[in-house]
């Protein structure tokens, strides 16, 4: 069901929730000990918690909606990079001249990367989207912050062309451990996005050291963060800003598995693959979560619209699009603990299947990553 959509400030403010990231973790900077549990009891637990309360959102903006309707939803994310660096710099700045022990410090910096995943790193991937030169310089900005700017080039370059297809590092595969892929993500993720942009510079007829590869600028803008972390901090202040770092990719790529995991397209011979369509991304309508991280829940609809911005974004029924049963802090936390994973999703798996493939009968191959042979089959 589509309705009118609601321009106002004040129906843009439920996706303003991530400003409440910013006191919580500036409380936990300066109070120490366990506070910092403060990030997390806001970012997951309340959300989920809220998410029970308040329930699913199934309703559908108008997807012709002007740009110039989308201004206050899009200002959130367009202001959020200089909130992020003000509290991650500062919260270095205050630690390495305080009197913290190690187990404070890797606990708070452990929550503000949970802010720059849970927060940065989905605004960032909603920016990169654009073509407003602005927002995908912020988009660059936020993913540098976790030093990680090679996933735009991953994300636009390979994910978007191969979801759903053993060519999708991202795609998890049915029955696939959450950190077994996490590793694997880690090794071949930069190599993946080098070589699809050289293969872009390449039909343009550039070499891979043209400045036009962006890979020079996620190198520049990396460099800076970490000469920034140390020149407040010195080294003590890399470590810190590192490992937030590598909290907020955690975060990013569990994230990742649990939007794709055991979904696949149907092979159609020579490599090729049916069309994204709504179905080859578990979908979620949970209110409160979607608030919080944009709409990317709404997943389904970004993949078979990825130009789409997020207030318009579209949400599905079950015969169109798979449900996730939770939003994604309670199905991240489900998938760190692979056994409690797989007993809970591959029926689902094995459902959507059935729902969308009924006539394929052997599924082995897509199961090991492989292109099913003949043509037809699985």
């Amino acid at each position: 069901m589509q309705t009118p959509f609601p321009a106002r400030l004040i129906n843009a403010l439920p996706f303003w929730l991530s400003l409440g990231m910013v006191p919580v973790a500036v409380l936990a900077t300066l109070w120490g000990g366990w506070w910092f549990i403060l990030i997390p009891s806001y970012a997951w637990y309340m959300t989920t918690l809220l998410d029970l309360l308040v329930g699913l959102n199934e309703k559908n903006p108008d997807p012709e909606t002007p740009e110039n309707q989308l201004f206050w939803y899009r200002l959130i994310t367009i202001l959020w990079f200089p909130i992020q660096a003000v509290l991650v710099f500062w919260a270095i700045w205050h630690v390495t001249r305080g009197d913290y022990s190690v187990g404070e410090q890797l606990g708070l910096f452990w929550g503000i990367g949970i802010a720059s995943g849970t927060i940065g790193i989905v605004y960032a991937h909603e920016l990169m989207h654009q073509k407003n030169a602005l927002e995908r310089w912020l988009g660059d900005l936020l993913m540098t912050m976790a030093l990680y700017g090679h996933f735009r080039s991953e994300h636009l370059l390979v994910h978007h062309s191969w979801v759903a297809t053993p060519r999708d590092l991202v795609s998890a595969r049915y029955n696939q451990g959450f950190w077994r892929y996490f590793l694997r993500v880690l090794i071949h993720g930069p190599g993946s996005a080098w070589h699809a942009e050289t293969r872009r510079l390449a039909r343009a007829g550039r070499k891979p050291w043209d400045r036009r590869n962006p890979f020079w600028r996620f190198a520049a803008l990396q460099l800076a963060m970490l000469v920034l972390a140390f020149a407040i901090g010195g080294w003590h202040g890399v470590a810190l800003f590192c490992w937030q770092a590598l909290v907020a990719v955690w975060q990013l790529e569990l994230t990742n598995y649990v939007e794709h995991y055991g979904l696949t397209r149907k092979h159609l011979g020579d490599g090729r693959y049916e069309h994204v369509r709504p179905c080859h991304s578990w979908n979620s309508s949970h209110t409160v979560t979607n608030w919080l991280m944009i709409n990317l829940q709404r997943h389904s609809d970004h993949h078979y619209k990825p130009d789409r911005r997020f207030p318009l974004l579209q949400t599905y029924a079950e015969d169109e699009a798979p449900q996730l049963p939770a939003g994604y802090p309670v199905m991240a936390t489900l998938a760190m603990v692979p056994p409690l994973w797989r007993r809970r999703m591959n029926p689902r798996v094995r459902a959507w299947r059935n729902r969308f493939y009924p006539e394929i009968e052997d599924w082995k191959p897509y199961n090991r990553g492989e292109n099913p042979m003949p043509r037809g089959s699985l």
